[in-house]
C-alpha cells in the first residue's frame, strides 16, 4: 500500500506562539563538575532520518530545504512508510525518546542505532507511543499491542525510508555535520564550557553553572547528575532545539540546529577547475562536478551533453576509484559524491583560490 503525506498549510506552533508573547518555558539544568567534564559531541544519522519527516509533511516550513524535498518527495511514492510517519507528528510537541536514543558512539552508522532501537523494553515502546497527542492510528495501534514485531517493522521500514532520503546525500550532510563538531570543538577549546554552552543555540544560554534551555511544553529545574551533556548538531532540526533533559534518561542529549545548511543542496556555484580537470579529465571532473546532487545517468547525460553509454563509462571509473556511490531509489538508480570526493573537490577548490607565487 502507499503512502501519501500531504503537507498542510503552515500553522504558527506553540513554540512560536509563547515566543512572542514573551512565555517560552524554560528548563533550568544544573551541571556538576561531572556533567562538564563529559561534554561531548555525536552525530546521529538516525536523528536526521527522524527530523526529515517533518520535513517531508510541512515542506513550507523548511525553506532551506526545498531541493532535498522536490528531490526525495516523488521517490518515496512507492515506499509505505505510515508507522515512521505516525511517530513524527506535526505540529511536532513530542517525539517518544526510543524512535531516535542516544548515540552510542560520536560517528555511529545507522545499522548500529537502529540495532540500539530494535533492543528497546517493550514497556519503552508502549510508554512513547502514550505520550502522542490525539488519536492513536491503526499503525501505532499494531505497534502498541505488539512492540516485539512492532519494532521490527519499524527498523525495517526506516532503513527502507534512509536508503532513500538519506543514503544519496550522505557523505555530504557528514560533512556539514562534523564541520559543525570542530567548530563546537574548537570553541571548547578557546572559550572552554561555558562559552560553547553560551553560544551554541539562542534557545540555549548559560548563567553562572546553569544552562537555561527554552522549551516547547516543560519548565523548572532539572539536575543531570554526572551523567554528563551530548550535544548533536542537526541539518533538519529546523529551528529548535530537542533534547530528554526533563527525562530520567541514562544519556541526557541536547539537538541543536547546524549552521550554513542554506547551500547544503545547491549545486556547486564553480564549474569544474583546471587543477581537478587535469588529476581526473575534464569529462570526469565534470561528471563529480555535477553529482552534488544524486542524479541519474540520463540526467547527468542530458546535462553534460554526452551520450548515456558515455557517462556510464566514466562513472563506473569514479565508482572503482571509490569517489561516486550508487544508490538504489525505488526504480531510480543515483550516483552520488562520497566522502573522499568531497574532500578532493573542496581541496581542489582551496588550489585554484591560491594565488599565484604563494
Amino acid at each position: 500500500m502507499i503512502t501519501t503525506l500531504v503537507a498542510e498549510p503552515r500553522e504558527v506552533d506553540r513554540f512560536e506562539l509563547r515566543q512572542i508573547h514573551g512565555e517560552v518555558p524554560v528548563l533550568s539544568v544544573a551541571l556538576e563538575m561531572r556533567d562538564l567534564a563529559n561534554v561531548r559531541f555525536a552525530v546521529s544519522p538516525l536523528w536526521e532520518a527522524v527530523a526529515s519527516v517533518r520535513v517531508l509533511k510541512t515542506p513550507d516550513w523548511f525553506p532551506a530545504h526545498q531541493n532535498w524535498y522536490r528531490q526525495v518527495r516523488p521517490r518515496l511514492s512507492t515506499l509505505d512508510w505510515r508507522l515512521f510517519a505516525d511517530l513524527v507528528q506535526v505540529p511536532t510537541v513530542v517525539i517518544p525518546g526510543f524512535v531516535c536514543p542516544p548515540p552510542l558512539t560520536g560517528q555511529p552508522t545507522l545499522d548500529l542505532e537502529l540495532a540500539a532501537l530494535a533492543a528497546t523494553p517493550p514497556e519503552t515502546v508502549r510508554t512513547g507511543v502514550d505520550s502522542l497527542p490525539g488519536a492513536r492510528s491503526p499503525a501505532l495501534a499494531e505497534l502498541h499491542a505488539d512492540p516485539e514485531a512492532g519494532l521490527a517493522r519499524l527498523v525495517r521500514v526506516i532503513a527502507e525510508y534512509a536508503d532513500v532520503a538519506l543514503a544519496p546525500y550522505w557523505p555530504r550532510i557528514r560533512t556539514l555535520l562534523e564541520r559543525e563538531v570542530l567548530v563546537g570543538a574548537t570553541r571548547m577549546a578557546s572559550d572552554g564550557v561555558r562559552g560553547l554552552l553560551d553560544r551554541i543555540d539562542p534557545h540555549v544560554r548559560w548563567d553562572d553553572g546553569t544552562l537555561l534551555v527554552d522549551h516547547l511544553t516543560r519548565s523548572g529545574s532539572v539536575a543531570l547528575d554526572g551523567r554528563g551533556l551530548l550535544l548533536v548538531p542537526s541539518v533538519f532540526a529546523g529551528s529548535r532545539v530537542w533534547s530528554n533533559l526533563s527525562e530520567d534518561a541514562v544519556q541526557p542529549v541536547l539537538r541543536y540546529p547546524a549552521r550554513a545548511i542554506g547551500t547544503l543542496w545547491e549545486r556547486d556555484a564553480a564549474p569544474a577547475g583546471e587543477a581537478l580537470a587535469r588529476v581526473l579529465g575534464r569529462t570526469r571532473a565534470t561528471l563529480l562536478h555535477e553529482l552534488a546532487v544524486p542524479t541519474a545517468t540520463t540526467e547527468l547525460a542530458r546535462r553534460c551533453g554526452l551520450s548515456p553509454g558515455t557517462v556510464s563509462h566514466h562513472l563506473t571509473a569514479l565508482r572503482e576509484a571509490g569517489l561516486v556511490g550508487t544508490h538504489r531509489a525505488g526504480r531510480f538508480l543515483l550516483y552520488a559524491r562520497t566522502g573522499p570526493a568531497e574532500a578532493l573537490i573542496a581541496g581542489a577548490g582551496e588550489v585554484e583560490q591560491t594565488p599565484t607565487g604563494q
